[in-house]
This record gives C-alpha cells, sequence and structure tokens, in this order.
C-alpha cells in the first residue's frame, strides 16, 4: 500500500511523454523513492520497547522497597559506630600520648649523651691542632738545617745520612702535620654531623613536646566542651605526612643517627690519641736519629780533614824533592849538550876529506854511535825532565785540591756545628700530644 506514491503517479502532469494505462494498475515505484520506506519501525520494535519499558519501572520500585528496608537499619548501626568511634579515638589518642612520652624520654636521654660526646671530640679537636702547631718549629729547624748545609762546597754537597734523615724528619714533621690536621678536619665534619643530629633531636623532642600537647588538649575534649565547633571540609585537608610505622622510624631514625655520630665521634677520639702518641714517639725517633747521624758525620769530617792535612804536608815535601830533580835533570842535559857538539863537529869535519879519504873507517863508525848514543841519551833525560815538570804540575794540583778541600770540609764542619747548636731545643712529648 503506497499512498503517497500512487498520489504522485496519479497527479503526474499531462505533458508527460508516458501514455495512461487503461488498466488501472499503479505504476512501478521509483528506485530513488524506495528506500525512504525501510527507514519506519517494525512490529517487532515497538513491542521490545514496550517490554524493557516493564522492566525498568519494576526494577526501581525493587530498588526503593529495599533501600527504605536498608535506611533503617543503617541509621541504627551509625549511631552505635558514631559512638564506638569517639571512644576508639579517646583510646587511640591515650596511647598515642604514651607513645610521644616514650619516645619524648628517648630523645632526652640521646641528647644529654651527645652533648657529652661532643664536648669530648671538640678537646680532641683542640688537642690535634696544639701538636701539629708544635711541629712548626722543630720543621723550621730541620729546612733551616737543609738550607745551611746547601751552603757546602764541593764535593762535600754529598747526600749522606744527614741529609737522608734531615729529608726523612721534614718528610716525617709534614706527614705527622698533615695527617694531624687532616684528623682535625674529620673531626670538625664529625662535629658538623652532631651538631645536625643534635638539632635533629631537639627539632624532633621539640615537635614531640607540641604534639603532646595537642593531642592532651583533644584527648580531654568532650560533646559537652564548650570549645568544639564545626570545621566543614577539615577531614579532606589531609595534612598529615606520615603513618605510625613512618612516625616511629622518624624518631627511631634519629636515635640512630645520633648513636652512629656518637659511635663516630668515640672512634675519631681513639684514633687521634692513637694518633698523636705515635706522631709524638715517630718525631722523637727522627729527631733522635738525626743528631746521632750529625755527630757521626761531623766526626767523619773531622777525621778527612786531618787526613788530608797530613795529605799535604807530604805533598808539600814531596814538590820540594821534585823541584830538586828537575833542576838536577837540566844541569845533566846542559852537559851531555857539549859532548854533542863535539861529535858533530868531528863528524863535519871529517866530512871533507879529499876523494878516496872519505873512508867508513873505526873513527867514522865510533863518532856515528857517539852521535846517535848521545843524542837518545838527551831525548831520554828531555823525556824525564818533562815527566818531572808534569809530576810537579799534578803535585801542585794535588797541593792546590787539597788545600781546596780542606777549606771545604773545614766549612762543613763549621755548618754541621752550627746545625747541631740550632737543634739543641725540641718540644717535650706532652706539648706534641696536645697538652
Amino acid at each position: 500500500w503506497r499512498p503517497g506514491l500512487l498520489h504522485k503517479v496519479v497527479l503526474d502532469p499531462a505533458g508527460s511523454d508516458k501514455q495512461f494505462n487503461p488498466s488501472g494498475r499503479p505504476p512501478t515505484v521509483l528506485p530513488g523513492l524506495r528506500s525512504s520506506l525501510h527507514a519506519r519501525y517494525s512490529p517487532r520494535d515497538w513491542h521490545h520497547a514496550n517490554m524493557v519499558q516493564l522492566k525498568g519501572a519494576e526494577a526501581s520500585r525493587y530498588c526503593s522497597g529495599r533501600l527504605n528496608a536498608d535506611s533503617m537499619r543503617l541509621m541504627q548501626n551509625k549511631d552505635q559506630l558514631t559512638y564506638q568511634m569517639q571512644e576508639d579515638s579517646r583510646r587511640n589518642l591515650g596511647e598515642r600520648i604514651s607513645n610521644i612520652d616514650f619516645w619524648r624520654s628517648e630523645l632526652i636521654y640521646e641528647l644529654e649523651c651527645l652533648l657529652k660526646e661532643t664536648q669530648a671530640l671538640e678537646t680532641a679537636k683542640q688537642r690535634l691542632e696544639r701538636a701539629a702547631d708544635e711541629m712548626q718549629g722543630p720543621l723550621k729547624v730541620a729546612l733551616e738545617c737543609l738550607y745551611l748545609r746547601e751552603m757546602r762546597k764541593g764535593i762535600d754537597l754529598v747526600h749522606d745520612d744527614v741529609e737522608k734523615n734531615l729529608i726523612k724528619e721534614v718528610d716525617v714533621f709534614k706527614d705527622c702535620q698533615e695527617i694531624l690536621t687532616k684528623l682535625a678536619q674529620k673531626i670538625n665534619q664529625q662535629l658538623g654531623i652532631n651538631r645536625d643530629a643534635q638539632h635533629a633531636l631537639e627539632q624532633d623532642l621539640s615537635d614531640k613536646n607540641s604534639a603532646c600537647f595537642i593531642d592532651e588538649k583533644c584527648f580531654n575534649l568532650k560533646n559537652t566542651s564548650n570549645s568544639i565547633n564545626f570545621y566543614h571540609g577539615v577531614e579532606k585537608a589531609d595534612g598529615t605526612v606520615s603513618i605510625p610505622a613512618t612516625w616511629a622510624k622518624f624518631s627511631e631514625d634519629n636515635i640512630r643517627c645520633s648513636q652512629h655520630a656518637r659511635a663516630n665521634s668515640a672512634k675519631l677520639r681513639e684514633d687521634a690519641e692513637v694518633r698523636l702518641e705515635s706522631s709524638s714517639e715517630e718525631t722523637w725517633n727522627h729527631f733522635i736519629s738525626t743528631n746521632l747521624a750529625f755527630n757521626n758525620r761531623i766526626a767523619e769530617v773531622a777525621d778527612a780533614k786531618n787526613k788530608l792535612q797530613a795529605q799535604l804536608a807530604k805533598i808539600l815535601q814531596e814538590i820540594f824533592q821534585t823541584e830538586d830533580t828537575i833542576m838536577l835533570l837540566e844541569r845533566s842535559i846542559k852537559a851531555k849538550e857539549y859532548p854533542l857538539k863535539v861529535a858533530q863537529t868531528r863528524l863535519e869535519g871529517r866530512t871533507k876529506r879529499p876523494n878516496i879519504e872519505l873512508c867508513c873507517d873505526a873513527p867514522q863508525l865510533q863518532l856515528v854511535t857517539e852521535v846517535y848514543t848521545i843524542d837518545d841519551t838527551l831525548q831520554t833525560l828531555k823525556r824525564r825532565l818533562q815527566e818531572a815538570h808534569d809530576t810537579l804540575q799534578m803535585l801542585i794540583l794535588n797541593k792546590s785540591n787539597l788545600e781546596h778541600d780542606i777549606s771545604v770540609k773545614a766549612n762543613s764542619f763549621f755548618i754541621d756545628k752550627k746545625c747541631m747548636d740550632m737543634r739543641k731545643v725540641f718540644p717535650s712529648t706532652p706539648r706534641l700530644i696536645g697538652y
């Protein structure tokens, strides 16, 4: 049944090209208009919608009845719950006050112990600083001795036991000063840690006092108290920063931190005491060892100087004898020149013999041998004279060296004696351990 469409077909204008159908049957529906008939609800959809509406109304009615029945039970339960919750809160406040009192006593005891330990650590730090200052004097003396011994001359600038001991002594003094200073710095850092722990304990104790006052005030509140009032939304503004476990752990951590600081402080005080005693003993041992090396070196220098002076006297005697030998050699050479002149003159004269008379006879051979022998003798004497001159120069050089060495030894002896005079004063053991 398509009334709308049939109406449109019947009212088709007369100017259309299609002819009227005499049989009276409606024309075929156009494809473009057929899709509009499928947008309507079916009977099945209608029945389903009614069923859904009925079920929804039944469910609402059932929920309403159940709600009314539960509301009466809820009011009774909430009244009882409110009273019970108030009692539980009051009991919890009482337990909380007891817990706060316990931790307050623990904090007070730990704070007293920490203050005593901090005071003892301050004393140890002052002793370390005084001991480090006391070592400055011996250190300057040792350095001055090293600088003075640099004024030694020549071969006496030797890296001897005295210098080794002085260098080691300077290193020991510097190392002891550095160790004591570093230990004092560690103690200073530990004092800062102790003060931080003290501040944490004091702050925690102050907070515990404030919290105890507030909780006692809350514990004494009742429904008939005058100071109660509405504070709407206060339960939503959760300003808590801890739970009971973390709250107790906070004070426990503060106490543990303080105990750890006290343990470290006690260990540092023990280390300081041991370090002060060992430094004092070590510095004294090196001081004595260096003085012993000085005494040995002074004896060695004095002995070497005496030996050099004895050797100088022998060298002077040898120089005198060598000069006599040179004088005799020069005379001997001078004496050999005339026989050589005679022999050479004879040979020269015999070269003027005429013709056959130039004979290699016995006199000729003897004269040639004589000239060679005298010339060889002169060469030997001249070489020996040169050796004597060289020996004399060597002796003179040795004499100069011995005189120089004697002056060097005298200078070294004077310097070491001066150093020993400077080393007569050394800090006492009580001063070296900081008293």
